[in-house]
């Protein structure tokens, strides 16, 4: 057992039982309420990360946790819970079930486990470093895919791209030109797409640290790469992407 399959099971674990609670919410005519950000919420969103709290403070209680509705708690051990409740609330609301969520940890601020859980669907993507990457409890693997012309690259929306500017603007335009097929509806679900191979490259002009930090382990361990636009490893740098690795540097290069 590698060093962090324990906790990459207990997030998958507690990502599952989140899932279930949000499941009693969905298409059930929930009120939706919207942040400063532009960004909904409704009372799943705010229930399921207090539920992951709770067990993370069960288990770890000497840990950090860092989540999208409620913030900060700092810890005492080094290491740091990021949670996104769920990743998709937009899909949430329409009864679109491709929403996730989502549990990383970090260890020195890099994550090393990662969940992504989606109760729509019932499917389950995690990983911890050296340890693997599994779908549903089988391992996975990205695409053999090697030529941008056959790849099929995935988008959240396009009103983001126009948002973060003109470059944005172009780098969708050549992805487009170039993909043998671009689709949306994207979120954590299209980062679940390219790490089991069903996708090539998933992109995202703007991104928080609970979006994308478990798709760092995740991608990784699966074989693929996930970055920032300027190339960098990180989920703090406001936009992101994934590919299968071999299309990193090619997709890089639009995209910059």
């Amino acid at each position: 057992m590698s060093s962090w399959e324990l906790e990459r099971d207990f997030a998958a674990r507690i990502a599952r039982e989140a899932g279930g609670l949000v499941l009693e919410h969905f298409r059930r005519g929930v009120r939706t309420e919207w942040k400063a950000d532009a960004s909904p919420v409704t009372v799943a969103d705010r229930e399921a990360e207090v539920l992951l709290r709770q067990r993370i403070g069960e288990r770890f209680p000497a840990d950090g946790v860092l989540g999208e509705e409620g913030g900060e708690h700092l810890g005492t051990s080094g290491r740091r819970w990021v949670l996104d409740p769920i990743d998709g609330t937009k899909c949430f609301i329409c009864g679109v079930p491709l929403f996730a969520v989502l549990v990383a940890l970090e260890v020195a601020g890099a994550p090393v486990v990662g969940a992504c859980f989606l109760p729509g669907l019932d499917e389950m993507v995690a990983a911890s470093q050296g340890g693997g990457c599994f779908w549903n409890g089988a391992s996975c693997h990205v695409s053999p895919t090697a030529r941008l012309e056959e790849a099929t690259v995935i988008y959240t929306e396009l009103r983001t791209f126009d948002a973060s500017g003109p470059a944005a603007v172009r780098a969708r335009q050549a992805l487009a030109s170039r993909a043998r097929l671009m689709r949306g509806w994207g979120d954590a679900y299209g980062y679940a797409l390219v790490a089991t191979g069903r996708a090539d490259v998933m992109v995202d002009p703007a991104l928080y640290p609970w979006d994308c930090a478990p798709l760092i382990p995740i991608l990784a361990e699966a074989g693929g790469r996930f970055t920032d636009w300027s190339g960098r490893e990180t989920h703090h740098g406001g936009n992101g992407f994934a590919t299968n690795g071999i299309l990193h540097g090619e997709v890089l290069e639009l995209l910059r």
